[in-house]
């Protein structure tokens, strides 16, 4: 009889699988180390935001473009500035920032921020070049950032004027050695020549460019320049309209056509035509003024045109209250003062065209610039100021506050003392050449010579605060 060994029907032994066991160990010990990893920041967790930018450098130069005729100019240099970190060895996204930056630079406020701002756009157009020197448009843009750094404003050494000048003439013929059909690099190379006093050139690199290209606002902008300096105001005035249609809200370019019709008032005999004239500058600053008001760029530069053009039209009270509206933008700008110092002696306001031309001359404390603007309103900021040196710009300033020092001078209440100092000053300069600057020294000097003679200002033989007019004209 076979009896056979019982078997398991209903359940299995246990056994140890080799396998299995190596795929959990494997996969436990992976999961430890993948908790290590994010912890310490080997390993990225899933849906991480990258870390390389969303936007491509064309989106950003296309964006700035767009800011760009809008008349945002900041805004339009951050998004250039953009899309030069996005590519940074696209010499042409450097020398189309270094060609807002340029133009931004008529927009500042004072001559510091203008200073720095051209140099930032010098720094700009350098390194396109140094990128591709080779590159037209890069050696087009460099030339205009050299010509416009070259201003004798911000640059008094006459030498590094030239040097400047000379520089970027190389760099504007080298752009139409590498490229003839350059539009931009005629248009910056005839504005450079302009620069360098050699107008009929000029007029014949402007024309070449007009021909090529009368679509850019650069080339239209460059016209009116040339025509300026050529005494074509008129004709001036239609080239910055051509250009303002082009870019309407870059506001130096109504400023400047405005101050052409201003010109062409000023030259006009017949009183009802210079009314006219007048009107139009007038409503191209207000029209500059709105403009920044809706960008909110804070220009004194529509006021301060404003001013001038109804002083022109013998209108000092309104002049007056546009310096002041300047002085709101800048209250440390010494010569706002000057300007409003200036206004108030025509206006026959001597006392306080004393204070403001003290402000603008030696400088004056928070207290005294409210005093020397009229006082300070609800808008105003109290500011130390810093006074002026002697220059041919500011000479006109001297003369007016050294001529009312010493009108307003009495026996018993003197300014001789101060005046003098002015005169002398004026005297040991090289600016004293003017014969008109000159009198008004003469008269300052009898004044105060005869004045201890008198007996009180305006008596017969001494002149009065009335009496004495300036014969310089600013």
């Amino acid at each position: 009889m076979n009896i056979y060994q019982k078997r398991d029907i209903f359940r299995r032994r246990g056994e140890i699988n080799v396998y299995r066991m190596f795929f959990w160990t494997t996969l436990i010990l992976g999961g430890i180390w993948l908790i290590r990893s994010v912890q310490s920041g080997d390993v990225k967790p899933l849906f991480y935001p990258t870390p390389t930018p969303t936007r491509f450098a064309l989106s950003y130069a296309l964006e700035g473009d767009a800011q760009f005729t809008a008349g945002e100019l900041d805004a339009a240099i951050t998004a250039y500035g953009e899309a030069a970190k996005v590519d940074p060895t696209n010499a042409k996204l450097l020398a189309d920032l270094a060609r807002i930056q340029t133009y931004s630079s008529a927009m500042m406020v004072s001559d510091a921020d203008t200073k720095v701002r051209l140099a930032e756009a010098l720094a700009s157009a350098e390194q396109a070049v140094a990128l591709s020197p080779d590159d037209s448009y890069a050696q087009s843009v460099y030339a205009f950032v050299l010509d416009w750094n070259a201003n004798p404003v911000l640059v008094p050494d006459e030498r590094e004027v030239q040097r400047l000048l000379t520089k970027a003439n190389g760099a504007a013929v080298r752009a139409l050695q590498l490229d003839p059909n350059n539009t931009r690099a005629l248009a910056f190379y005839a504005e450079i020549l302009v620069d360098q006093q050699k107008w009929t050139n000029a007029q014949q690199i402007i024309d070449q460019a007009l021909e090529r290209d009368p679509s850019l606002m650069d080339v239209h902008r460059v016209h009116a320049y040339v025509l300026e300096s050529l005494g074509e105001y008129a004709l001036a005035i239609e080239a910055y309209d051509r250009a303002i249609n082009i870019a309407p809200n870059l506001t130096f370019l109504h400023i400047r056509a405005g101050a052409n019709y201003r010109i062409l008032a000023f030259n006009s005999p017949n009183e009802e035509v210079q009314t006219q004239l007048f009107e139009k500058s007038l409503e191209y600053f207000d029209r500059a003024a709105t403009i920044n008001d809706q960008l909110g760029i804070n220009d004194p530069a529509p006021y301060l045109s404003i001013a001038k053009t109804y002083s022109q039209m013998g209108q000092f009270f309104i002049a007056i209250r546009n310096v002041q509206k300047t002085i709101e933008f800048q209250p440390d700008k010494a010569e706002f003062y000057g300007e409003l110092g200036v206004l108030y002696h025509k206006n026959r306001n001597y006392e306080t065209g004393i204070l403001a031309l003290k402000c603008a001359i030696r400088g004056c404390n928070q207290d005294e610039s409210c005093e020397g603007r009229g006082g300070c309103g609800n808008s105003d900021v109290p500011a130390d100021v810093s006074g002026l040196p002697l220059t041919s710009n500011t000479v006109y300033y001297y003369d007016i506050y050294a001529s009312e020092l010493a009108a307003l001078s009495t026996p018993s209440k003197s300014y001789c003392g101060e005046a003098l100092d002015i005169a002398s000053e004026i005297e040991a300069s090289e600016f004293d050449n003017d014969p008109n600057i000159a009198a008004d020294i003469v008269v300052v000097r009898t004044i105060c010579s005869t004045l201890n003679d008198a007996p009180a200002a305006g008596a017969e033989g001494t002149p009065s605060a009335t009496d004495i007019v300036p014969t310089a004209t600013p």
